[in-house]
C-alpha cells in the first residue's frame, strides 16, 4: 500500500486555492504527496475588461500554470462564475471527484464567507460529505468506503461563528512560493483585484517589479489572518511564535471523517 498521500482542494474560482491554501500545498508536494486543486466554476466574471470564453480559457490556463509550480494536477469546471448554487449536478461532480482522486484530505470554503460561490462550493461539499459511500448515488462511480477527512480553507470571518483553529500551518518558508503560483494567475493579480482594490495605477508593468509588488500584496492581505489567529499561534508555537509571520488554519468539518490522533499524525505529521 502506498504511503503517499493525496490532497484535493475544491475552490471556487481558479485563483482561490493558491491565495488560501498555496503553503500547505507546497508541503504537500515538498513531500511527494499528491495534490489536485479544482475550481468548482469557469472563473468567467472575474475581470473589468475580459468575459465570456475568452476569460475562461485565459484563467484555465493560468491554473495549469499555477499548478504546474509545485507539480499539481488542476482543472476548471465549466459552472459560471458568479453564479453557482448548491445544485445536485455540482454536488454529483463533486461525489465523482472525490471518488475518483479518492483523497485522504478534502479542502474547501467555510459556509459562512462573502462571496456566495464560496458559499455554494462549501455546501456542496458538506452535502456531498457521507453520500460519497453510498452506492445508488452516483452508480457510474464506484463508492469509497470511507469519508476523506474535510477542511475548511482559512477565514477571518466572524459570524455566526469564528473559524475554530484545528490546524495551524506556518509557511512563512513557502512564501516565496505561494508567490510565484499567484503570479501565474495574471488576470487577476495584476489586473482585476487591483482594479476592484482601487489600486491598479500601482501595479508595475517590469515583469521582476510586479513580483516584488506581489509579495507586498499577499504578506498585506495575509497579516489579518495571522493576527486574527496570534492566540491560538502562540499556543502551538510557544516561545518561537514570534517567528511565524504567515500562517494558513484550518477547521475540521464534523460531517466527514473525524481527524483522530493518528489520522492527524498522518496527515500532518510532517507539517511544521
Amino acid at each position: 500500500m502506498s504511503d503517499t498521500l493525496r490532497l484535493l482542494i475544491l475552490g471556487a474560482h481558479p485563483d482561490d486555492c493558491e491565495y488560501h491554501a498555496g503553503g500547505l500545498s507546497t508541503i504537500y508536494r515538498e513531500h511527494g504527496n499528491d495534490v489536485r486543486v479544482i475550481s468548482v466554476t469557469d472563473g468567467g466574471a472575474g475581470h473589468h475588461e475580459k468575459a465570456g470564453p475568452q476569460l475562461v480559457d485565459i484563467r484555465r490556463a493560468e491554473a495549469a500554470a499555477a499548478a504546474a509550480v509545485i507539480g499539481a494536477t488542476s482543472d476548471v469546471w465549466e459552472f459560471p462564475d458568479g453564479q453557482l448554487e448548491p445544485t445536485l449536478a455540482v454536488r454529483e461532480r463533486i461525489i465523482r471527484e472525490i471518488r475518483t482522486f479518492k483523497p485522504d484530505i478534502v479542502l474547501t470554503h467555510r459556509l459562512n464567507d462573502y462571496h456566495p460561490d464560496h458559499r455554494a462550493v462549501g455546501q456542496a461539499v458538506q452535502d456531498a460529505s457521507y453520500m460519497v459511500t453510498v452506492p445508488a448515488i452516483v452508480p457510474d462511480t464506484p463508492i469509497l468506503q470511507r469519508d476523506p477527512v474535510v477542511a475548511y480553507l482559512p477565514d477571518t470571518f466572524t459570524r455566526p461563528n469564528p473559524m475554530r483553529a484545528d490546524i495551524i500551518v506556518d509557511v512563512t518558508p513557502q512564501l516565496e512560493t505561494i508567490t510565484r503560483m499567484l503570479a501565474c494567475h495574471e488576470s487577476q493579480v495584476f489586473e482585476w483585484l487591483p482594479f476592484n482594490e482601487g489600486i491598479l495605477d500601482t501595479v508595475p508593468s517590469d515583469k521582476h517589479e510586479r513580483i516584488t509588488w506581489l509579495r507586498s500584496w499577499f504578506e498585506a492581505h495575509s497579516a489579518p489572518r495571522t493576527e486574527f489567529f496570534q492566540d491560538a499561534i502562540v499556543d502551538k508555537y510557544s516561545e518561537d511564535w514570534r517567528d511565524v509571520r504567515f500562517v494558513e488554519v484550518f477547521e475540521i468539518s464534523e460531517y466527514a471523517s473525524t481527524l483522530d490522533d493518528a489520522t492527524r499524525e498522518k496527515l500532518f505529521g510532517f507539517v511544521h
